[in-house]
């Protein structure tokens, strides 16, 4: 699914203020920590966030983070976001997200608005959500320039999912009971998205493993003791 540390530096006037400073501790850090009681089958509270790491990565590196970032408009709606954010990657997702699914109207990166019409399905109804399940579907897509606020690119995406599987996988996030989901993509775009990737999904948690290969290391709530 916004931490920030502020770092103040003190003089000490004189040799015998330092003799009889008391020490220091590290500040706590500001997060946010939600609720877990608030936390929805498919996760989309205010303040959640997630971290990833491309597979086969050590686990310090700088990881990507992604946050919900509750409410906005997009398209005379109400929405909610989500962005990504780390080793230069900026991108924000508008999504309608409830228990009938998770539907995708737009996304935006530097400079550009990627518009869909009507809205792509990424998952479907809770009930839906299991091994064998599928569903497909069109949509227009709109590349716009924002800052020549002109589109640049036009057509028609072609996407069809299938659950495939439910398993148990570790990650360092910890251990998830996930739904293999596989993702078939075809556009007249020149192709805008790969046409296969898989993901592993956890209901109540998110994205285990993204279409992008990026593996769940963590999340700032604890997860809830309940099996989809």
């Amino acid at each position: 699914m916004m931490r920030f540390t502020t770092l103040l530096g003190l003089a000490l006037l004189g040799g015998s203020l330092v003799a009889c400073a008391p020490a220091q501790t590290a500040a706590p850090e500001v997060r946010a920590t939600p609720s877990v009681d608030r936390v929805s089958f498919y996760p989309s509270q205010p303040g959640l966030a997630w971290t990833y790491l491309p597979q086969g990565e050590p686990a310090d590196h700088t990881p990507y983070v992604l946050r919900s970032l509750g409410p906005t408009i997009f398209k005379g709606q109400t929405v909610s976001a989500f962005s990504l954010t780390g080793r230069g990657a900026e991108q924000t997702w508008f999504r309608q997200v409830g228990g009938d699914g998770v539907n995708l109207l737009g996304f935006t990166k530097p400079g550009v608005l990627v518009n869909l019409e009507p809205d792509w399905r990424e998952l479907p109804a809770q009930a839906e959500l299991r091994v064998g399940g599928a569903w497909q579907g069109a949509t227009r897509v709109t590349v716009m320039d924002t800052e020549k606020n002109r589109v640049v690119r036009e057509g028609t995406l072609n996407y069809r999912y299938d659950i495939q599987d439910r398993r148990q996988i570790a990650v360092p996030g910890g251990s998830y009971d996930v739904f293999v989901i596989t993702r078939r993509v075809s556009d007249d775009l020149g192709g805008l998205f790969p046409a296969v990737q898989q993901m592993y999904y956890a209901p109540y948690i998110g994205e285990v493993r993204t279409y992008e290969d990026l593996l769940l290391t963590g999340q700032n709530y604890a997860r809830p003791q309940v099996r989809p």
